[in-house]
C-alpha cells in the first residue's frame, strides 16, 4: 500500500472511532493492541492488513472500514519451504478457558498472564461480559484482568457466543454455588460426534445440581442442602469433567475426594490456580484429588498458565513433515514424553535442553531442536491414553508424521466418533490413508504431498494437520474457512511465517 493510501485508511478509521465516541485507548482495548499502535494506524504510519481492517470494522460496527470483511478467513499456502530458527510455544488454550471459568469462583480481581488470544477465549469473554463480568486486556494486550460483579445477570447471557464453545459447560461448577437456578445454552465447539454431559451430571448431582434440557437450553436447579458424603467417582477420566468437579468442590465447605480424575496438563494448571485462590488440593498429578473447599473466595490473584503441549506437538510435527531443523522453545516436557518416545522410535532426530520452570513455578519446560530425519513406521499402533499416556489431542498429528515415514502405521482414535474420518482429508493432498472404521485409519508412507484447494475440516486438530501437509506440498494450496483453527491457535500463520513458512491470510472481497 502507498503511504497516501494508508493515510486515507487511517482517516476513515479515526472518523469511525470518533463517530462511535471511542478514544484510541478504547479501540486499542477492543483490538487487544496498544494505544500507540492505534495512533500510528490513524496517522497512516502503520502498515495494515485486510484482516486488521476487518477487525477494526467489526469493533467499530462501521461499514466504512469493514471493506476487507466479506466472509470467512482463508489461508493461501506456498508449500515446499523449509522452516528454520526458533519459535516459542504459547500458553495452553485448554488451561486458559478453564481458568476463565474458574474466575467465576472469585469475588476479587483475577489477572491471568499471557492469555492465549484465540477465538475460544474471545467467545468465553463475550459470555462473561454479557452476564456482567468486566474484562480488559492490560500490559499491551498481553494479560487479562477479570473483575466480577456483585451479582451475575444470567438472563442477559450471550447465547450465540455460548453455543460456539463447548467450554461453556464448565460454568456449571462455579455457578451452582452462586444461585439457586439458572439457564445455560447447549454447549457447542468442534464437530467430534456425540458427546453427552452425563459424566458431568453424575459428578455435579453430588452437589445438588439437577438439569432439565429443553429447546436448546439447560435449565439448572440447585439444592444447596445436598453435599457429597463420600468420594466422587468419575465415570470417565475426562479433562472437562474433572475440571467441573474441581470447580464445584472448590467452594464446597468441606473436603471432597474425586477419584478417576484426569491428571492432564489443563487440570494441573486449574489445581495450581485454585491453590492461588487459597484452596488446598492434594494429589495433583494423580487420579485421586482431595479438595479442601473454601465457601467464600474474595482475593486478588495473579496467575500464569503454562505452555500448551498440543501446540508444541503441532510445531514439532510442522518441522518433521517439512523436513526442517527447528527449535521449539518452552515445551512442557512432562506432557510430551510418550509422544517423543514414539517419535524417537520412528527415527526423529531431536535433542532437548535441561529442564527449567514455567512461569507458574510448577510445570517443567525444555527447548527441543528437531532435525530432518529418515522415518520408519512404528511397530505398534498409535493410540491415545489418559495422561501420562499419549495425549488424545496429539493423535491427529501422527497422521501427517506417519505419512512421511516408510511403511504402514495404524492410528486408533478411539475417543471421538468422527475425528479419524477427517484425517482422510489428507488424501486430497496426496496422502494414502485408508479408513478402516470410524475410529481407525491405516496410513501408508512415504508421501509425495501435492498442492490442493479444500475446505477446512470442522475439527481443530485435523484442520491443523491439513495445514501442515499443505506446508510440505510443492506449489500453492488454499485452505478455506479456517475459523476452527483460530479457535485454538493464536496467529498460527504469522508465527509459522516467522520461521520460514509462506502463508497468506485472505478473505473473499
Amino acid at each position: 500500500m502507498s503511504d497516501d493510501y494508508l493515510v486515507r485508511i487511517g482517516k476513515l478509521i479515526r472518523d469511525a472511532r470518533q463517530h462511535r465516541g471511542w478514544t484510541q485507548s478504547q479501540l486499542a482495548e477492543a483490538l487487544a493492541t496498544s494505544q500507540s499502535a492505534v495512533n500510528r494506524i490513524e496517522r497512516g504510519n502503520q502498515n495494515i492488513s485486510l484482516e486488521m481492517i476487518a477487525r477494526i470494522g467489526e469493533a467499530l460496527d462501521s461499514e466504512i472500514v469493514s471493506l476487507g470483511y466479506a466472509g470467512p478467513m482463508h489461508l493461501r499456502v506456498v508449500g515446499g519451504r523449509r522452516l528454520s530458527g526458533s519459535i516459542d510455544v504459547k500458553t495452553s488454550k485448554n488451561a486458559c478457558v478453564a481458568l476463565l471459568c474458574a474466575s467465576l469462583l472469585n469475588k476479587g480481581r483475577t489477572v491471568l498472564r499471557r492469555v492465549a488470544r484465540i477465538e475460544e477465549v474471545y467467545r468465553l469473554l463475550e459470555v462473561l461480559n454479557s452476564i456482567g463480568v468486566r474484562t480488559r486486556w492490560i500490559n499491551e494486550g498481553t494479560d487479562l484482568e477479570i473483575v466480577p460483579p456483585a451479582r451475575l445477570d444470567m438472563g442477559a447471557i450471550d447465547a450465540d457466543a455460548a453455543r460456539r464453545t463447548r467450554s461453556i459447560i464448565m460454568f456449571l461448577g462455579p455457578l451452582l454455588h452462586r444461585m439457586d437456578r439458572f439457564k445455560l445454552p447447549y454447549a457447542g465447539g468442534c464437530d467430534l460426534g456425540t458427546r453427552t454431559i452425563e459424566p458431568h451430571m453424575i459428578a455435579l448431582r453430588r452437589f445438588g445440581l439437577e438439569i432439565a434440557a429443553t429447546e436448546g437450553i439447560y435449565h439448572a436447579q440447585v439444592d444447596h442442602s445436598v453435599t457429597p458424603g463420600r468420594p466422587i467417582v468419575l465415570t470417565e477420566r475426562g479433562d472437562t469433567v474433572t475440571e467441573n468437579a474441581l470447580l464445584a468442590a472448590a467452594r464446597h465447605d468441606g473436603t471432597t475426594v474425586i477419584r478417576n480424575a484426569s491428571s492432564n496438563y489443563m487440570v494441573q494448571d486449574l489445581c495450581f490456580f485454585l491453590e492461588a485462590l487459597g484452596i488446598r488440593v492434594d494429589g495433583i498429578g494423580t487420579t485421586t484429588l482431595t479438595v479442601h473447599g473454601v465457601p467464600h473466595i474474595d482475593v486478588d490473584v495473579d496467575y500464569s498458565p503454562s505452555e500448551d503441549p498440543v501446540e508444541a506437538m503441532s510445531l514439532l510435527a510442522a518441522a518433521v513433515v517439512t523436513e526442517s531443523e527447528l527449535t521449539i522453545r518452552r515445551v512442557p516436557i512432562e506432557f510430551l514424553e510418550i509422544e517423543l518416545a514414539v517419535l524417537e522410535e520412528m527415527g526423529v532426530d531431536c535433542d532437548r535442553t535441561t529442564e527449567y520452570a514455567a512461569d507458574n513455578g510448577r510445570t517443567r519446560l525444555v527447548d527441543l531442536t528437531v532435525r530432518p530425519s529418515k522415518l520408519e513406521a512404528p511397530i505398534d499402533k498409535i493410540h491415545p491414553m489418559p495422561f501420562p499416556g499419549l495425549n488424545i489431542d496429539n493423535v491427529p498429528f501422527f497422521a501427517a508424521i506417519a505419512a512421511s515415514a516408510q511403511g504402514q502405521t495404524l492410528i486408533h482414535d478411539w475417543v471421538y466418533d468422527n475425528r479419524a474420518i477427517y484425517l482422510t482429508d489428507l488424501n486430497r493432498l496426496g496422502g494414502r490413508l485408508q479408513l478402516l472404521d470410524p475410529h481407525r485409519v491405516l496410513v501408508e508412507g512415504p508421501t509425495r504431498w501435492r498442492a490442493a484447494e479444500m475446505m477446512c475440516p470442522p475439527a481443530l486438530r485435523p484442520a491443523v494437520v491439513v495445514l501442515l501437509a499443505m506446508m510440505a506440498a510443492e506449489g500453492t494450496s488454499v485452505l478455506r474457512n479456517v475459523y476452527v483453527i483460530n479457535r485454538g491457535y493464536e496467529e498460527l500463520a504469522e508465527r509459522l511465517n516467522s520461521v520460514g513458512a509462506q502463508i497468506e491470510i485472505f478473505r473473499d472481497i
